[in-house]
Formats: C-alpha cells, structure tokens, sequence
C-alpha cells in the first residue's frame, strides 16, 4: 500500500474533524495535509455569546498549528485557484499542490457589500468582529428602535437570527430596556427556520411572540440607509432603527465558484450520501455545497440542506471514513444520513433543542425540545469539549467516549 495524500481546505468544522479523523484511521505513511489563510479555528457557535459579552475572543478560538503536533501538516496559506480535474490547488508563494484525494471545505462567507449601505450601518454577530462591535453597540444602547433583519438568502446556522433577537430581548430585560425598546424581526423567509419543518417553524415563532418580538415574513430589504438609520423595503417602506444587528446573505467563496466546481447558483453539488462531487477523487462538504430536500412546504423557499456544522460535522466523518476504507481496501462504507440537531439560546440561561432526520421522504421531521436550562449546560460543555478534542494530544478512548456522548 503506497502512501496517498490528501488534502483539506478550509480550517472549519468539515475540515478539521475530516483531518483530525483520517490521521486517526490512516498509517503515517499517507499525508494529510489542512490548508487554512486563517491562524485560528474560531468556534461560531459561541459568537452569540460574544454578542451579549458572555465571552472573550481568545476563549472561542485555537491555534490551527496545534494540527502539526497531531501529525497533520497544515499550512496557512491563501488558496488562489483549484483545479478539480487534476486535483492541483495553487496557494501563495507561486506554489502549487497535487493530491490523490481533495477535499473542499472552504465554508459559505458573509456578504454584506450584496446590501447597499449595510456595511456602513449594521452591525453583525456572523463574524469575530462584528460580534464584538454588535456587543459593544448593546453596551451602549439606552432604549429606542432595535430590529434585527435578515437582508438576504442563504445564510449559515438557520437559527441565528432568531436567537439574536430572543436573546437581544433577555439582555434588554435584565439591564431594563425592555420596555423602552421596540424590537422587531424581519425576514425574506416565509416562516422561522423553514428548512427545518413545520412544527420547527411553529416553535420559534412562539418563542418570538413570547418575548414579545413582532415577526414580518416575507419581508425583502432593498437597502440600508445610513444617513436617516432606516433599513428600506422592497415594497418602499422605511423602517427606522436606532441599532441595526443584520443578517447577511451568504456566497460560496470566489476560488470555488471560478474553478468549475459550483453549480449556476454558486454552490458545489454533491453526492447526498457521499458528498463526492463530479470530479473524480474530490468531496465537498459543508456550508459550501447545496443539497436538495425532500418534499415542500413553504412555497417561498426550496428545500435544500441548511447551512449548519453539525451537518458538516458529521459529513466530514462520512468522507474520513470512506476515504480510508478505499485507501487501506477493508471495511464497509457509510453514508450520510441527513439527521441534525441545533440548539436554540434564549439568553436567559436556557436554550431549547431541535433535532431529527432532514432526508424524511415527505419533509424535514425535526422537533424542538422545550427550552431548559440542560440544554444551554449542554451546549457549554460542548464548547469547551470542542477546542480540547480537535486541539489537544489526549488519549483517543477519552476522545472517542466523549465524542459518543455528546455527538451520538
């Protein structure tokens, strides 16, 4: 069996727990190599936390050069073009590489210049950044409008947005704003967490309407206006803010979309089981693909898989684990099933859990579990369990009793 080598872009969810599995599965003698223009691996989930100062920067992220020390080489580096043909990906420095297998994990990005005027006027807990400066803002904020707006599809975590706005609304209530805050969620999406079915849909947005947060669907934002703090419709209604926590719609990354591996909408299509793509020996996976869904129950919005890590997550073990079957020629291939889960934080101490199968026949079978205060220590411990499993040299039976406990 001669040495392959695989590599990896992209230092998020898919690609981190795709190295750090194949180094476990595979002999030292196959490479695997992790390329990120990022230092750190920043945990998104904990950036609403960051939102309401729950958390300091350096407490949500890891060096990604920790990976060397587990025996996967990675590399900071700007990925400049991708070949899938030939699987050659060129990066900074005028170098190139050549693998047998490529894997894609390069995320979905933050596009906020799509929205005239929003990167002048709003504020947002997608990025580290933003995060910090929607907290700062908080700080700040003495009472008036507050309307948290998604300003374009698709976006990552299909939650968020709502939780931004229910947790918003339980830091107001602690420091005593509530009642001199109006605050508002406006969305293009005909119903909360869509994506998700039906009875989800219904869940959240009773929890809306018990924190007293009037939800507009179907709502499309034309434009930001900085100068008069107005966020305008597309029906031409100006809805004024005195703090703007918007949304960004959300584009796969250039390199991708120009090397032949996105589709005409922009994302890569993969294999719904697999995630191989149409190239011989390159996977994708993540919030850099689109795949379709069963059934449909919103007219307004198409089926497709959300953009959320415990779906690369757990794609990411499929591929670790197909890829090493074919590399040493034993065992039995698995597929992605298209069950999920998410939390849903309610800022008070409490978070609510959704989970179930996205790939049912007739349409996302997800339910949400009622808000209580295991579910926020849950996702705690996950937080912290995360940065220690993919970024320290413990034994693998603790990792790997960990990861059956918290990750099924």
């Amino acid at each position: 069996m001669s040495g392959k080598t695989i590599l990896i872009l992209g230092g998020g969810v898919g690609g981190l727990v795709t190295a750090n599995e194949l180094r476990r599965q595979l002999p030292d003698e196959h490479e695997i190599i992790l390329i990120d223009r990022e230092a750190k691996h920043l945990h998104n989930p904990s950036l609403l936390w960051l939102m309401l100062g729950w958390r300091d920067p350096r407490q949500i992220q890891a060096d990604l050069s920790k990976l060397l020390d587990q025996g996967i080489d990675y590399r900071q580096m700007e990925i400049l073009a991708i070949n899938p043909e030939s699987r050659k990906v060129k990066v900074t420095g005028d170098t190139e590489f050549g693998t047998d297998y490529l894997v894609v994990a390069l995320g979905a990005m933050p596009a906020p210049e799509l929205t005239p005027g929003f990167v002048e006027a709003a504020q947002t807990p997608y990025t580290l950044d933003g995060a910090s400066r929607l907290r700062d803002a908080l700080r700040e904020f003495k009472g008036g409008n507050i309307v948290v707006a998604v300003t374009g599809l698709p976006y990552r975590c299909p939650a968020a947005p709502y939780e931004t706005a229910i947790m918003i609304h339980a830091y107001l209530k602690k420091r005593g704003l509530r009642e001199k805050t109006d605050l508002q969620m406006i969305s293009p999406e005909g119903m909360p967490m869509g994506t998700a079915g039906p009875e989800m849909a219904g869940a959240v947005k009773s929890l809306l309407a018990e924190s007293g947060i009037p939800y507009r669907p179907l709502t499309n934002t034309l434009k930001v206006d900085p100068d008069s703090s107005e966020l305008v419709l597309e029906n031409g209604e100006r809805v004024p803010f005195d703090l703007l926590a918007g949304v960004p719609p959300h584009r796969c990354p250039r390199v991708v979309r120009e090397s032949g591996l996105a589709n005409d909408a922009g994302w890569i299509t993969v294999d719904v089981n697999t995630l191989a793509t149409r190239f011989e020996g390159v996977y994708a996976l993540g919030d850099v693909t689109t795949i379709p869904l069963p059934g449909r129950f919103d007219p307004d919005m198409p089926l497709v898989l959300p953009k959320a890590g415990v779906f690369a997550h757990k794609q990411a073990e499929v591929i670790a684990h197909n890829l090493a079957v074919e590399i040493k020629g034993k065992g039995i291939p698995q597929s992605f099933d298209g069950f999920g889960g998410c939390f849903i934080e309610l800022g008070d101490g409490r978070a609510g859990y959704g989970e179930g199968n996205f790939y049912d026949p007739q349409a996302p079978a997800v339910t949400l579990r009622p808000p209580a205060r295991r579910w926020h220590w849950i996702k705690e411990l996950i937080e912290k369990y995360w940065l220690w499993r993919w970024f320290s040299g413990g034994p693998d039976f603790i990792k790997s009793a960990g990861d059956r406990v918290l990750f099924g």
